[in-house]
């Protein structure tokens, strides 16, 4: 599946564009647009990145936290640091371990949540800015001569960018 993404600047101009798109035959189920009064993000499912990030922290969470537990509780059996006498042998290890699972648990979420926030959108941070500027979005998908035939059209509409995308998924 192929996806074109133009931004236009103002509302009158994405619905010329529709409407240019529409009077050259393109199947309208194929277009949409996103912006105040359409399409939201969300409906249209662009990745929003702070969901990735808590999506990619978790991941990193479910398999940081068991490491860091053993990781500590290895740690205090080897150094034998006693950080509770009353805790006695055993349980100062396990209070190591569970050091050492609480810093793997933030290790997770600052640097799980700071890689999902930085990579985890991909395009989509910058479309969604487009969109909270008051800006609209045409969004074509479909064959590569859909999009090909797209482009043509509103290229004539000068959009701020126009970009075409290839979904990895369906090659």
């Amino acid at each position: 599946m192929n996806y074109l993404i133009a931004v236009l600047q103002n509302r009158i101009e994405a619905e010329e564009a529709y409407s240019a798109l529409e009077k050259e035959g393109l199947p309208l189920d194929k277009i949409s647009i996103l912006g105040r009064g359409y399409k939201s993000a969300d409906e249209f499912g662009l990745i929003d990145p702070g969901l990735e990030a808590q999506k990619q922290s978790r991941l990193l969470a479910y398999w940081l936290i068991p490491f860091g537990f053993v990781a500590g509780y290895a740690f205090n059996l080897q150094t034998g640091i006693e950080v509770f006498e009353w805790a006695g042998s055993i349980g100062n290890h396990i209070i190591g371990g569970v050091f050492g699972a609480i810093a793997a648990a933030m290790g997770s979420f600052f640097v799980g949540g700071g890689v999902g926030l930085v990579f985890g959108g991909g395009d989509a941070l910058p479309y969604r800015n487009r969109l909270n500027e008051g800006k609209y979005l045409i969004v074509v998908k479909g064959s590569e001569s859909l999009t090909r035939q797209a482009t043509r059209i509103l290229r004539q509409f000068e959009p701020e960018t126009i970009q075409g995308y290839v979904d990895p998924a369906s090659i």
